[in-house]
């Protein structure tokens, strides 16, 4: 073990037998075992207030589905008491980059909500000023799922978990781009070849073509981001009108 960790994730959840889960495997599951990281789960039930353990009920003004329970909730936060807003999982929170995940990755650690049924009663998440997350325009049965992967992007960051730190520097997203395609033995598969440019040995042809393979991939793939890309690079280089 390494000591204190660097980062620690707390996860309060209905489900804490979900973790670690696929944390535990690959760089993730190593760093966990070295202390590089650490993983905390609150069993959000443990707060419920009565025999039955009821942590959610009907919405008020009708409608199908349950609510999480605003006082069962803020319960859990309050024993949690995370020095910085948890982050809640939700299709309706900010979409989550790759520049979010560089920034909770320095912080000393994060606490995330996971919500079930139909959601969290809104005054619980406007009374802790919960940060609404979202990782794209689709629905999960609770923030769980979200909250590995949130993790999981976020751990990979953090030092001594991968071994070649410039490895980092040429993903997808790390300079408003997508990554470039990758190639490796065989050199002819099927009739396709790989790329001669990256068989000569020639750095800095490699180099721009690689640059311009990201540029052309996430133009065709990724217009947004593109866009944006393209707006930074004018206002570096004093292009704009």
């Amino acid at each position: 073990m390494t000591g204190t960790p660097a980062w620690t994730a707390t996860v309060l959840t209905l489900f804490p037998e979900m973790f670690p889960g696929p944390l535990a495997r690959s760089l993730a599951g190593k760093g966990l075992e070295t202390g590089l990281w650490a993983l905390e789960t609150v069993d959000i039930r443990d707060f419920a207030r009565d025999k039955h353990a009821t942590v959610d009920d009907a919405p008020f003004g009708g409608g199908p589905g349950m609510v999480m329970r605003p006082d069962v909730v803020d319960a859990a936060l309050s024993a949690v008491a995370p020095a910085t807003p948890p982050i809640y999982f939700t299709p309706r929170g900010r979409p989550l980059d790759q520049g979010r995940v560089r920034a909770l990755a320095a912080g000393g650690s994060v606490t995330l909500l996971c919500g079930r049924f139909e959601g969290i009663d809104e005054r619980v998440l406007e009374a802790w000023k919960v940060e609404e997350v979202s990782l794209g325009d689709f629905v999960l049965s609770g923030g769980e799922p979200a909250a590995v992967a949130l993790i999981d992007a976020c751990v990979r960051l953090l030092p001594g978990v991968i071994g070649k730190a410039e490895s980092l520097a040429e993903e997808s997203f790390e300079e408003g781009l997508l990554e470039y395609p990758l190639y490796t033995r065989p050199e002819l598969w099927k009739g396709r070849r790989v790329p001669e440019t990256l068989l000569s040995g020639h750095h800095e042809r490699i180099r721009s073509w690689r640059r311009e393979a990201a540029e052309k991939v996430t133009r065709e793939r990724r217009p947004d981001l593109w866009a944006r890309y393209v707006e930074r690079r004018e206002a570096r280089e004093g292009t704009r009108p």
